[in-house]
């Protein structure tokens, strides 16, 4: 039997974890939800959400696949036979279809991004009608070339392997994208006009706290910028040893990952503000907003290539996470090899994605669907499965291994009730605003 991958240290673990979790929610979804919904104000429910269910989510995430030594479809299937429960391999597909889901219409967004980042060297903003360029090739045969550079990308860095491929890529991407955040952040807060952004951010209205759908978008932006879809942090804490601390790793996670959002807000928002744009563009913000910026902006050539640099080191380390947790269940399932798993996922989620390629409409129901029903159950499942099967008093102790500060006995009502049922919520809410995270 083939010896099972483990990060080499606890920085490349966090910063493996910390690229899965900054993506480009952080970057489109956070900015303008935070100014929609009272600014600072936000940030009150924002902080509450991730730095509790959001580290719980992580710790139970983590522990569950250390606890194992696999990914979720493994560990799920074992504690489901260890109870003699019928249904766990049924269960047991969900994340990972989940997380499998995701990296097929992701690697979509990561093309375009691609696609961005070729245009920006080129200094194309310049010469063209933005929002005519994004629809000339967005649900057109012309995505399909760029999807395939960013999943042969991904693919060429996950077959290599967790410590020289995953672990090694991230410590140089991770470092390198808070830098190019922190030089974006200079020249947007020095635009004219800039401290209107600021003051959208940060000036709060505290009557949005009074307002549910403020606490509801809080929710749904801290599960998901974390990444908590019952299988790709998982995979990842099962290549953890036993020394690592988990809670401490988990709560780096989530405080590096909103450290990045936070910046995100502050390189768009000024800059959205600086040039009389629509602040609440939401998705677009990316994508039409952000190269029009570039267009009229001193430098903004320069500037433009290291911000869609910055977008493609979010993409890719979250497409890293996808598609090896994604490989790492049917390696464990059907005794193949890396090589021939990786290859595999990769090929067949390019190819369910081609017909999204094609048509935005396709991209956007497989997309909802994924996000609104399969992630948030596939959170669930694994939930259920290591703090109310497995049980979490032996969850707490499995999590505690290495820990500084072990856990208390309240962690497990935590975990047990409180998280899961957040889950549940999140599920539910999500089905009936058509989508939170």
């Amino acid at each position: 039997m083939v010896e099972r991958e483990s990060f080499s240290s606890k920085l490349g673990f966090i910063l493996s974890c910390l690229g899965s979790a900054i993506g480009l929610g952080n970057i489109w979804m956070f900015p303008w939800r935070l100014g929609q919904y009272g600014g600072a104000a936000f940030l009150i429910p924002y902080f509450i959400c991730v730095f509790t269910l959001g580290v719980t989510g992580l710790v139970g995430e983590f522990g569950f696949g250390r606890s194992r030594g696999s990914g979720s479809l493994k560990g799920i299937q074992e504690v489901f036979k260890e109870k003699r429960l019928k249904f766990g391999k049924a269960f047991s597909i969900i994340p990972t279809l989940a997380v499998s889901g995701i990296l097929v219409f992701y690697a979509i967004v990561a093309g375009w991004v691609f696609r961005y980042f070729y245009a920006a060297l080129k200094g194309s903003f310049n010469n063209v009608d933005i929002p005519e360029y994004f629809n000339s090739f967005a649900g057109t045969q012309a995505s399909i070339l760029w999807h395939f550079i960013a999943l042969l990308f991904t693919v060429c860095i996950v077959i290599v392997g967790v410590t020289k491929g995953i672990e090694r890529i991230n410590k140089i991407i991770m470092p390198s994208l808070f830098i190019i955040f922190i030089i974006l952040l200079i020249r947007s807060l020095t635009l004219p006009g800039a401290i209107e952004g600021v003051k959208y951010l940060l000036i709060p209205d505290w009557s949005y706290l009074l307002k549910p759908i403020t606490w509801i978008m809080a929710l749904g932006q801290a599960f998901f910028t974390v990444s908590l879809n019952g299988a790709g942090m998982v995979v990842y804490g099962s290549y953890l040893k036993k020394d690592v601390d988990i809670p401490a790793s988990a709560m780096h996670v989530a405080v590096f990952d909103t450290i990045s959002a936070l910046l995100a807000a502050f390189i768009i928002m000024p800059a959205v503000f600086s040039f009389g744009l629509d602040p609440t563009a939401g998705p677009s913000l990316l994508f039409i907003t952000m190269p029009f910026i570039f267009k009229a902006m001193p430098l903004g050539y320069i500037f433009s290539v290291l911000f869609f640099l910055s977008i493609i080191f979010a993409a890719i380390s979250s497409a890293i996470n996808m598609l090896e947790a994604s490989s790492e269940a049917i390696m464990s399932e059907f005794n193949l090899t890396r090589i021939k798993a990786v290859l595999i996922i990769a090929i067949t989620a390019f190819l369910i994605a081609i017909p999204m390629d094609l048509s935005m409409e396709k991209f956007g129901a497989w997309a909802d669907f994924i996000t609104i029903y399969l992630a948030p159950l596939g959170s669930i499942i694994a939930s259920v499965a290591f703090f109310w099967i497995y049980g979490s008093n032996k969850a707490r102790n499995d999590i505690n291994i290495g820990s500084n500060k072990p856990l208390g006995a309240w962690f497990e009502p935590v975990g047990k009730y409180l998280f899961t049922a957040a889950s549940i919520v999140v599920l539910i809410l999500g089905v009936i605003y058509n989508g939170i995270g």
